[in-house]
């Protein structure tokens, strides 16, 4: 009856179940950005919670071999596939050592060293100029626009760095900074751009999973013998615990894994820009959970920051 009614021209029940299900995909896709940007800042409070706990690279090595233990169970359980070629295990092994060994290792490590989080955030920040200003010199001078970086999203990145700088404003100076501690946030930054832009040039597409467990496995080899060189004991307290069970289960099985997809779906600036938006929404989370001080320049400063990063988003995909 329902079929006869349809087809002589009746109101039809709804829409065909696969247009349903490109919605959705095209939802979730869309939400992606936002939801890697809302789980990376959460980076803060675990920072703030399991830092004094545990020396850093110790506490990041056991964070990669219970983020390992979790991928191999998801693995099993799903029977996903692994990348087929050598090559390609390889790619994914020099990416996991520079996004999660160079990056998480230098802003923990120089965080611990006593610089500032408002200095390391302004000079982390600085990853999206350094990733356009390699997309520009990249750029084939005969016309080849897609690596080009356009006027409005150079306007949108200044815009962002603006925001960025007003956020974290108040915190610059806290801290002391050293040549040590500048030089491990600086390392943070290189390895973060260095890791999305190589991921990008060089990583085919496969499973985020099989490949998050690659990256990590590559990660905790670097960063396990050099915490073996940290003599301060790990406290499992409620914080320590609650701290590592958020930063596997969230910040790596989640953020990591969709910056992972972000890199391989979208362009490296627009990508990068997304990281402008981190300190702005620490600092809403820091108001939050730890009744921070949240001044008007501040909001001046998340607005800016916004700003610039849909300038960068919404002008047409040129980077790859």
């Amino acid at each position: 009856m329902v079929g006869l009614f349809v087809a002589h021209g009746g109101p039809a029940l709804g829409p065909p179940m696969t247009t349903v299900i490109a919605d959705n995909r095209r939802t979730l896709i869309r939400a992606m950005p936002w939801v890697f940007v809302l789980i990376w800042s959460t980076g803060f409070v675990v920072a703030r919670f399991g830092m004094p706990h545990a020396p850093p690279l110790t506490f990041l090595s056991i964070r990669y071999a219970l983020s390992l233990l979790c991928f191999g169970v998801w693995i099993r359980v799903a029977r996903v596939a692994w990348p087929r070629e050598r090559v390609q295990w390889a790619h994914l092994a020099v990416v996991g050592v520079l996004i999660h060994a160079g990056y998480l290792g230098g802003v923990w490590a120089s965080v611990k060293a006593g610089i500032g989080a408002g200095t390391v955030a302004l000079l982390v920040g600085l990853q999206p100029v350094l990733t356009a200003l390699w997309m520009s010199s990249r750029a084939n001078p005969a016309g080849d626009a897609r690596a080009r970086v356009s006027l409005q999203q150079w306007l949108g990145l200044a815009l962002g760095l603006g925001g960025l700088t007003l956020v974290v404003w108040h915190k610059l100076g806290g801290g002391e900074v050293t040549h040590r501690n500048l030089a491990l946030a600086v390392f943070a930054l290189f390895s973060i751009t260095i890791g999305t832009l190589y991921q990008k040039r060089f990583v085919a597409r496969c499973d985020v999973r099989s490949a998050g467990a690659i990256q990590l496995f590559a990660a905790l080899v670097v960063s396990a013998p050099l915490a073996l060189l940290e003599t301060a004991p790990v406290v499992w307290d409620p914080q320590m615990i609650g701290a590592m069970a958020w930063s596997v289960l969230a910040l790596t099985l989640g953020g990591s894994s969709l910056l992972y997809l972000l890199i391989q779906r979208g362009a490296a600036t627009a990508v990068a820009s997304l990281m402008y938006l981190v300190p702005p929404c620490t600092a809403a989370l820091a108001w939050l959970l730890f009744d921070e001080a949240f001044t008007w320049s501040m909001a001046l400063g998340m607005l800016l920051t916004a700003t610039g990063v849909a300038l960068v988003v919404r002008t047409p995909v040129r980077g790859s």
